[in-house]
């Protein structure tokens, strides 16, 4: 066999860098490492090995600690070095001025976020000057079954992508609007879609409303959600405030998706 077969057929990987990557991935998932024996057999890493791991990714500022109760978390070395990749992504430069511009005007908190297995994952946050403001940062993972925005990005699975999705999965339920079977959140989602957005009056938080709205890119594929959340209140359905508020969300995300290079479909 030739020097160039070899070199087709041979694995680069470092077991090192492996295990630090499935470290960093296990407190990404809130796990804090708190109790190093059991997170050793979790990961399947000896525990002096771990230990090492624990404070090289600690000293280079990867991950943090918090306290004695909740262990590590990721740290600002990692969280930037995800800033500065995702900075380049063409939705995230399309969608930060103009979120920072629907904050302004509505007074709200604004979103922006995209779909990983059941989790949405927030990019992007814009806050007005306001006193109650979202406290959901960048990198936040939230259950996607049971918040707007994530609903949104589910809504716009095909059904076959939704089941297998869900199947066998565990779905609490954050209030009475929480879908809490694959079959029951399938029926929610075909109204999502129909709509074109989704309203939420304190179904994830108490006092808070929301409400969000894909963003489609050049392809006509939806690319991300946006959403406003603040005093529920404020988001009551078939008020005029509510309806402003649709408006507002309803042109960004048409504004941010023609950034993309999404066109909107003729009338036939």
């Amino acid at each position: 066999m030739s020097d160039e077969s070899d070199e087709k057929t041979t694995t680069y990987t470092v077991p090192p860098v492996t295990r630090a990557i499935k470290v960093l991935r296990h407190v990404g998932a809130g796990h804090g490492c708190t109790n190093t024996s059991q997170t050793s057999k979790a990961l399947g890493i000896n525990r002096t090995t771990l230990i090492r791991l624990l404070n090289t990714l600690a000293d280079e500022r990867m991950i943090e600690w918090v306290d004695d109760a909740k262990g590590y978390t990721l740290g600002v070395g990692l969280l930037g070095l995800a800033a500065d990749a995702l900075s380049h992504r063409d939705i995230l430069r399309a969608a930060r001025p103009r979120l920072a511009d629907l904050a302004r005007r509505t007074h709200l908190s604004a979103h922006l976020g995209v779909l990983d297995g059941r989790d949405v994952v927030y990019l992007l946050r814009e806050v007005p000057e306001a006193r109650l403001v979202s406290n959901v940062r960048e990198g936040t993972r939230l259950p996607a079954h049971a918040t707007t925005m994530g609903r949104m990005l589910l809504a716009h699975l095909s059904e076959a992508e939704l089941f297998a999705l869900y199947a066998g999965a565990k779905m609490p339920e954050y209030s009475s609007a929480t879908a809490t079977s694959p079959e029951e959140l399938h029926q929610q989602l075909r109204a999502d879609r129909i709509r074109g957005i989704v309203w939420s009056d304190e179904n994830f938080e108490p006092m808070i409303g929301s409400c969000a709205c894909p963003l489609y890119d050049h392809s006509g594929r939806v690319a991300g959600s946006i959403n406003l959340s603040g005093s529920n209140s404020d988001f009551t359905t078939g008020t005029e405030q509510a309806a402003q508020i649709e408006a507002e969300i309803r042109a960004t995300a048409r504004d941010i998706s023609e950034a993309l290079g999404w066109k909107a479909p003729q009338p036939a």
